[in-house]
């Protein structure tokens, strides 16, 4: 069985703390409320040689008519059954609530084995005050702040003993291609997760921001093997008023920056605004491959010509970098679906492309030969060599006697006859000049 442990409990008991914790990193958003946490949240942790995966859950509540309570809910019941071992935590301060009890008769159920956790034993007044979890008859009970870490070393050391020293599936997602789905609020972003992996992984409703921590999920299957990352939606600042989704918002913005092709969802009855306009722009700046995903395609009116003028009007207002596949589809009847994948997949190809030197020197230097760049005072410049720099990205250098005198224009010129020659679309490529 896989080395995965899933922190489960009520709301505002410290689960998110200890995932940081566990997994030392900060990817939880952490408050003093309930309900922060929606989604089930994967990390990596290492204990004495033996690697594990964590998953966070939402407080669970039971009996709630609030849409994101209920499923909350199922995402938890969800992570106990994927895992191996389960943390339940308890707040050592208010003791043992109604809610502890109805999940402490779920944890009974799944037969897992269960370490219940004393959170905020922060000072040594609190020690012996979670004598009372015994009565759960669930297990030892650890004493631990996740606040400031003690007592989890002696939480782990009884863990780890359950786990296998020798599994490798931790490793899950090393070295696949990262695919982030980026957009504004409620433009369907977990719901292509969904539709992708053809089961209920991300809670989808149709409240604006309801998505808080970006979501990894390893996606394999007809010949295809990658990490997809769903976001929360990038509103714009002046509209970002909870300290919550500012932290949501940058957590979108570090998942553009780590992954390799972005997604870019755009909802079809409100086409492009200014806001799509920035996200796009970061995915651009970053130098990420891109994909863009009309979504709710089966809402709007249309005739033969509908979808051709909608995408002559997307490239419009992308330009200049408007070499990018553009894709109709609806998550809820999966139109183009498929099609979506397998086009993600051709953008990350083509952003790991390498030419060989000789091949590009022979095909542009012919181009530059017949369309050299355009002189200046007179001075001539006069291009000798292109070389493909080894970047993460496309990069090309061109190395020339005046590169200060080469023009915006020429350099536009040089990146639209690279696309053309070798087939750059979806990825922004960079252009240097050098002195040879």
């Amino acid at each position: 069985m896989s080395n995965i442990i899933a922190i489960v409990g009520r709301p505002n008991v410290g689960k998110s703390t200890l995932f940081n914790r566990l997994t030392e990193s900060r990817r939880a958003i952490v408050k003093e409320i309930s309900g922060v946490t929606r989604d089930r949240l994967y990390g990596r942790g290492e204990w004495n040689g033996v690697d594990f995966s964590v998953i966070d859950t939402g407080g669970y509540v039971k009996g709630s008519d609030d849409i994101f309570e209920a499923e909350i809910r199922k995402q938890v019941e969800i992570a106990i059954d994927e895992a191996s071992v389960i943390v339940f935590m308890l707040d050592v301060m208010t003791g043992i609530v109604d809610l502890d009890e109805t999940v402490a008769r779920l944890l009974r159920k799944s037969g897992k084995k269960v370490f219940i956790v004393a959170n905020k034993v922060d000072n040594t007044e609190r020690y012996g005050l979670s004598s009372e979890f015994w009565s759960l008859g669930l297990g030892e009970v650890f004493d631990v702040s996740a606040t400031n870490g003690s007592g989890t070393g002696e939480l782990l050391d009884e863990v780890v003993k359950e786990f296998d020293k020798d599994d490798d599936t931790v490793l899950e997602g090393e070295g696949l291609p990262h695919i982030a789905i980026v957009g504004k609020p409620n433009v369907g972003k977990s719901s292509l997760v969904n539709a992708f992996t053809g089961e209920e992984r991300n809670i989808v409703t149709k409240i604006s921001g309801t998505t808080r921590d970006s979501v990894n999920t390893r996606y394999k299957g007809f010949g295809f093997d990658f990490m997809l990352i769903d976001t929360a939606g990038i509103r714009k600042k002046a509209k970002v008023i909870e300290d919550i989704e500012y932290y949501s918002v940058l957590r979108s913005i570090r998942a553009i920056e780590n992954s390799d092709v972005c997604v870019f969802m755009i909802d079809a009855e409100e086409g492009i605004q200014k806001q799509d306009l920035h996200i796009f722009y970061i995915i651009e700046s970053n130098s990420k491959g891109v994909v863009v995903l009309v979504n709710k395609w089966d809402l709007v009116d249309k005739d033969h010509t509908t979808m051709k003028a909608y995408e002559d009007k997307v490239r419009e207002q992308l330009a200049p970098f408007n070499d990018v596949p553009i894709i109709f589809t609806s998550t809820v009847t999966k139109q183009r679906i498929h099609k979506t994948l397998e086009t993600v997949m051709e953008v990350h190809e083509n952003r790991t492309k390498k030419i060989p030197t000789s091949q590009i020197n022979e095909v542009m230097l012919e181009i530059i030969e017949r369309t050299p760049p355009p002189s200046l005072k007179g001075k001539y410049v006069r291009i000798k060599y292109v070389q493909q720099l080894p970047s993460h990205s496309p990069a090309f250098a061109f190395f020339c006697n005046l590169p200060q005198y080469i023009p915006d224009s020429y350099r536009r010129f040089l990146e639209n006859r690279l696309r053309e020659e070798f087939d750059f679309c979806g990825v922004p490529i960079k252009i240097f000049f050098r002195k040879k």
